[in-house]
């Protein structure tokens, strides 16, 4: 189905990392494709130069912080109580915050608010009389409520986050989920995931990978990866690595001078070959990497198997892990074996695990309907 009134939806994305941002890039698409006469606005602080990338038509985007998420010291290593000072430092004044919103709202004649996973989005919705819907697999509350000993100089900032979402409409529930529990109506979705158009080989002949042995794509996102022991990847020959550089992430860097079986892949450049990041995935046979949603999706969309390390003392992570083994074939990676670039042992151990029923990736389409509902 295809409507044809206009308006805009405005879509709350949290800046925290890039998971968030590229799901809900695929919802927009999604949204776009059944709903061609409205328009989008991005509200966001994840960095302009993502959407502009991965957007197929134009959107308004307007930068700033949503929420805060955690405080990461890298992809690995959470720092809770700057966390929590960080969260009620921005959460305390959700109502001042929620009437200048709201005239942003207004002003763009909103009729629709998708909050991946910002409260604050919810409280301009609500201040501007217009529904909201929560997309997201978890919610920030329930994030937070993990902290539990740095709660208590900010006993307000759970139930503040809490009465905000409970005026949306509806949540949306990803898989591999937690919290929830301040919605009146929740819905489970299928996974959002980006989906590889072009053949794997065709991208390894294109990058000039080796025909023989496992390629291995690393990916530890936007706030980057500590010291590796390089020498010791490249004493692993049968091995090949992938690794990412984009001039305009402040993530992961990796010395160009370090061993000739990692392949070092401009991101700009391979933009221009129409080489995307899923089909890096899709060409790869494993991805070395912490559980985050996004990337366990495209894993999943893709076949590729999954090599894991812990990722420091995040609520999320338990659930993702137990959720691992029924989406792909995968194996942990001990923090200290990362490091020191022993990873041979973890790689086969995933790939040579019995292959996953690949479930279902439609989310975006999924979601989409539902959104349309609401207009």
């Amino acid at each position: 189905m295809r409507v044809s009134h206009g308006g805009t939806v405005a879509f709350y994305v949290s800046g925290h990392g890039f998971g968030h941002a590229s799901r809900q890039v695929e919802i927009i698409h999604a949204l776009c494709d059944v709903w061609p006469d409205g328009r989008i606005l991005v509200r966001t602080g994840a960095p302009e130069w993502f959407f502009d990338r991965s957007l197929s038509r134009p959107v308004t985007y307007v930068p700033g912080d949503t929420d805060t998420g955690v405080v990461q010291v890298d992809s690995l290593h959470v720092d809770a109580p700057a966390s929590i000072a960080d969260a009620w430092a921005f959460h305390r004044t959700l109502d001042g915050r929620a009437t200048a919103e709201a005239r942003l709202l207004a002003h763009h004649d909103t009729r629709l608010v998708v909050a991946d996973a910002p409260a604050l989005g919810c409280a301009a919705a609500h201040r501007a009389g217009v529904p909201a819907v929560v997309v997201s697999n978890f919610t920030w509350d329930w994030i937070y409520e993990h902290y539990a000993q740095c709660l208590r100089e900010t006993p307000q900032l759970v139930p503040t986050i809490q009465d905000a979402y409970r005026t949306a409409h509806m949540a949306l529930r990803l898989p591999m989920a937690g919290g929830f529990e301040p919605f009146a109506t929740v819905r489970d979705v299928p996974l959002v995931a980006r989906l590889s158009r072009r053949p794997s080989t065709e991208t390894r002949r294109l990058l000039g990978l080796p025909a023989e042995g496992p390629v291995a794509l690393l990916s530890f996102g936007r706030y980057g990866l500590g010291s590796i022991d390089w020498a010791e990847v490249g004493r692993q020959h049968e091995l090949s690595v992938l690794v990412t550089h984009d001039p305009v992430d402040v993530g992961q860097r990796v010395p160009s001078t370090v061993a000739t079986n990692v392949f070092h892949l401009d991101v700009p450049a391979l933009g221009t070959r129409g080489i995307r990041y899923e089909d890096l995935v899709a060409a790869a046979d494993v991805v070395l990497t912490k559980p985050g949603f996004g990337i366990i999706a495209e894993c999943a969309a893709n076949d590729t198997a999954l090599v894991y390390t812990s990722r420091g003392d995040f609520a999320e992570y338990r659930v993702l892990v137990d959720s691992l083994p029924t989406l792909v074939r995968c194996a942990f990676l001990e923090q200290d074996d990362l490091y020191a670039g022993r990873w041979m042992p973890a790689i086969r151990q995933a790939l040579d695990r019995p292959s996953v029923e690949r479930p279902r990736c439609d989310g975006a389409a999924v979601i989409a309907g539902h959104l349309l509902d609401h207009l």
